[in-house]
Parts: C-alpha cells; sequence; structure tokens
C-alpha cells in the first residue's frame, strides 16, 4: 500500500537531552525550517518535544513515533502502546544493546548516512597526518626534539578500510580521490565500487598486513567486540598507522599503545574512546605518536541536525504511506 491515507496524522515526540551537545539538539527553531523544507506533510505531523524525561512518560501514551539518542526501554510495549517507529540520532545504538526490548510492532532506525561528508573529509585528514608523521611531529615537539623525515606523495599507498558500510564507504571514496590502493573488510564480503579488493572478515590479517593504513568504522556488536586485537595489531605491516572511527571497543588499546611505543606502528588516531570524555588518568595521553580527537570527526554544527531532521520527515512521510523506512537497524545484528 502506497497511497497516503489523507486522514491519518502521526504524533511525533522528540526527546532531547541536556546533557548533550548543542549539534544534537532539536529546537523549535530547527524542526520548523525542517517542516518548511516538508510542507506536503507539515499538517499530518504532530510534534511535541521534551528535555530528558520532563514530558516523556505523558507523550509515550499516544505517540506514533519518537527521535532520541537514548530512552528508557523497561515494559516500553505497554508504556507506549502506539509506538510504531523510534529514530537514534546516531550511527550506533550498541547504548540500547541488546534489542530484546524493542516491541514487536516498533521498527528502529538510525542515522547512518547522515555523517558521510564529514566522514569522508575527516578520513582524508587522518590518513594524509598518518602518511606526513604528524603525530611523530607531535610527540617530537613536546620532546623538543628535531627530527626531519621526508616523505613522497600519499598516491599508490595502499589503506584497508574495515567496516565498509555508509562511514566506511565514505572513507573508502575520499581514499581513492587521493589515489591510494583500497582493501576493505565487510560481513559477506560483499563487492563496493571505491573498493578495489574486498574481504569477508575471516581475511582480516591478511588484509591487514598489505596495509600502509587501517581505517576502522566497525559498529560495536558481539561479533566486533575486541577484533582488533594484539593479535590483529601485530599482523599489520610494521610502520603502518591506525584510524579508529568506529567504536572504541572493537579496539585494544593496550595493545596499541605497546605497538606504538616499541615501534611496530608508525602512528594512530582516534576519535573514539572507551570511556567519553576521556579520563584525565588514562595512559592513552602519554602515548607516543597517538592524536586523539574528542569525537568530533563524523559530525558537524552546521548540517547534522538538518540532515537528520531530513531523514526523519522522509520516513514520517513513508510511514504515513505505509512503506518501508529507510535505515532499518536488523535487531538480531545490532546495526
Amino acid at each position: 500500500m502506497s497511497d497516503m491515507n489523507s486522514t491519518e496524522r502521526l504524533i511525533l515526540h522528540f526527546k532531547n537531552n541536556r546533557a548533550g551537545e548543542d549539534v544534537f539538539r532539536f529546537t523549535d527553531e530547527r524542526i520548523s525550517t525542517a517542516i518548511e523544507r516538508h510542507k506536503d506533510i507539515s499538517d499530518r505531523i504532530e510534534i511535541r518535544v521534551d528535555w530528558d524525561l520532563d514530558n516523556f512518560e505523558k507523550s509515550m501514551r499516544d505517540a506514533d513515533a519518537l527521535v532520541t539518542w537514548d530512552l528508557p526501554t523497561e515494559n516500553l510495549a505497554e508504556r507506549a502502546p502506539a509506538l510504531r517507529w523510534i529514530h537514534i540520532i546516531g550511527a550506533g545504538v550498541e547504548h540500547l544493546c541488546p534489542l530484546t526490548w524493542l516491541p514487536e510492532r516498533t521498527v528502529l532506525t538510525n542515522n547512518r548516512g547522515i555523517h558521510a561528508e564529514k566522514t569522508a573529509e575527516s578520513a582524508a585528514m587522518a590518513v594524509l597526518m598518518l602518511h606526513n608523521r604528524i603525530p611523530a611531529y607531535v610527540t617530537d615537539q613536546r620532546a623538543a626534539r628535531w627530527n626531519p623525515v621526508f616523505v613522497p606523495p600519499v598516491s599508490g599507498k595502499t589503506v584497508a578500510v574495515i567496516g565498509v558500510g555508509e562511514m566506511g564507504g565514505a572513507a573508502a571514496r575520499s581514499f581513492k580521490a587521493l589515489g591510494l590502493r583500497v582493501l576493505g573488510i565487510r560481513r559477506g564480503g560483499v563487492p563496493h565500487p571505491a573498493v578495489d579488493r574486498m574481504y569477508a572478515p575471516e581475511g582480516l590479517h591478511r588484509v591487514l598486513a598489505e596495509a600502509d593504513f587501517v581505517h576502522i568504522t566497525l559498529p560495536h556488536t558481539p561479533e566486533t567486540r575486541g577484533l582488533i586485537d594484539k593479535a590483529a595489531i601485530r599482523a599489520m605491516k610494521a610502520g603502518a598507522g591506525l584510524i579508529n572511527f568506529g567504536r572504541a571497543l572493537v579496539l585494544d588499546h593496550a595493545a596499541l599503545a605497546e605497538a606504538l611505543r616499541d615501534g611496530h606502528l608508525g602512528g594512530a588516531f582516534l576519535d573514539v574512546h572507551d570511556r567519553e570524555p576521556l579520563p584525565g588518568d588514562s595512559p592513552l595521553w602519554d602515548v607516543p605518536n597517538l592524536i586523539l580527537t574528542p569525537h568530533v570527526t563524523s559530525d558537524d554544527d552546521t548540517s547534522y541536525t538538518p540532515a537528520t531532521l531530513d531523514l526523519v520527515m522522509e520516513n514520517c512521510r513513508r510511514l504515513l504511506k505505509r512503506e518501508d523506512l529507510k535505515n532499518i537497524v536488523n535487531p538480531t545484528l545490532g546495526y
């Protein structure tokens, strides 16, 4: 059934977190601007917004849809009897797993793809920083050490993208634009147009051994937790660089620190961390040849929320038409 029921209305509830960054907040102004871009359904949607849980319980009694980062999941089917759809405003949903709480009638979607443009830029930046030894120069600067090393252009080097989903695919496209040879690891080994050779997860160590740079964009699932362990890091080419823009718990940070300290790896760039903010007493702060950024490489303060709202409005349109929603999360896989 694809014809839009002209009498049906959706109650769409936005849950903001006061503790979150402004870039992720749904203000009246941002929502109104998005509604202007989607006037064909503007009279079909009733918008409600709360902060944290101020009006959450009341709204959940009749809400059709919820847009949020997190939510209280206990007995959700009883507390939200009309809820047909939940949209999570990030790509990862591991903070809500296992998804056994999800009511049978409720579809879960996420923000995958919203990060693509910024991720592509950041991925290129990270590889160029590693290739040009910026992590090592930052370490030298702290030690007042002058140690120039000249490197050729990056074109022709090999990069491995571990996890070729939306973000990994965006990174792969940026790597191809730099003239890199791109290898990929993907569940099932399905080809990607920006990847020269794709492998299933069983080929991980083979791919790691070929790569000058390893770019991780894996989600956190039971299958990926700890996948880039000490053995995987030691399988990497001597002097290679590692980047993690995926999820922190897929990587053994102690093994990474060891490989940077003993020189097996030439440098690393981490944007995701086991605890965020990264505690001041974390040993990672003092690891040589390591760049740490505070989980900012895939989000931006201009387009992220508008793009999220456009995705939400498109899925509202699809819900009204009884069509499949975009970005459905598989509850079994967790992404």
